[in-house]
């Protein structure tokens, strides 16, 4: 999966899209007992007292998006998790995703983690830590219903488009083909909608997402899944084992528990025993 550049990094609230607000992205358990103290459960060191700051890139539906003034998903979901578990608050800020690759944003001590439907590669973690994985995705061909394309081989020629600096984009350019670049997953849509784009490849669960409206299910089609054997993960700045092993004792619990299953149908759809790889990332 998937970025914007030069974007201003903003911290969201709970009740609207106000700069310079903190976003508590969900109703964790706890706070830091008004000690100040940046020290967490476990031994955790955090960035700031009584919150586990999470970096995301909006939006990027089913997995965090701003909803009803309120950043909702199920990554979202999953650090809650984590957060509870800590004896904190989750909050959360939207960054350029560039920093989730170079991991920026951890490494100047602005957040703990980064969540966004980020996939496992060689390449980022040679800058970032990565938890186990948590979700199997495959890449989606998306098209017009009326546009003929019924494959991934019929996009020879056509205008493709993707989310900038992905592996949809990586996958896209690998076979040939010269994508146009779009800064969200919002944004692809939008350009297929208007027609500025015939095709666009991106993550299927995202694909999933935009189906479930009706006036996007009667236009569009899926005319491909392609699994690329992406997974997705978390990640920590490197060398921070105590928060790593927190973030994968939750995963690990969540998914013994049923409370990952849960979350997978309410924000993704129909559980697939597939998504939720035993797999270690390392």
């Amino acid at each position: 999966m998937k970025t914007t550049f030069g974007r201003r990094t903003r911290v969201l609230a709970a009740t609207t899209a106000t700069a310079g607000l903190v976003l508590v992205a969900g109703c964790s358990s706890g706070d830091d007992g008004g000690s100040g103290t940046k020290t967490a459960a476990g031994g955790v060191e955090l960035v700031k007292a009584g919150q586990l700051t999470t970096c995301t890139h909006l939006p990027y539906p089913p997995f965090q998006s701003e909803i009803d003034g309120k950043v909702q998903g199920f990554d979202v979901s999953l650090i809650d998790l984590v957060a509870e578990d800590l004896g904190v608050k989750q909050a959360i800020l939207d960054t350029p995703f560039e920093n989730f690759k170079t991991g920026a944003f951890l490494n100047s001590g602005e957040c703990d983690l980064a969540a966004a439907g980020m996939t496992i590669t060689d390449e980022r973690k040679k800058n970032v830590d990565f938890s186990d994985p948590y979700f199997e995705a495959t890449q989606a061909v998306l098209v017009d219903k009326k546009s003929g394309i019924s494959s991934f081989a019929d996009l020879k020629g056509k205008k493709v488009g993707a989310q900038a600096q992905t592996t949809g984009e990586d996958y896209a350019k690998s076979k040939g083909l010269d994508p146009v670049s779009f800064e969200s997953s919002d944004a692809v849509l939008n350009g297929l909608r208007t027609g500025q784009v015939q095709a666009v490849v991106i993550d299927y669960p995202v694909v999933q997402g935009w189906l479930k409206d009706k006036a996007n299910a009667d236009a569009f089609e899926v005319a491909e899944q392609i699994n690329t054997g992406e997974q997705y993960g978390f990640t920590v700045k490197k060398g921070n084992t105590k928060l790593l092993a927190a973030i994968n004792k939750a995963l690990a619990e969540a998914k013994a528990d049923g409370t990952y299953k849960k979350l997978y149908e309410k924000w993704i759809g129909p559980y697939d025993e597939s998504a939720s790889s035993p797999s270690p990332a390392a």
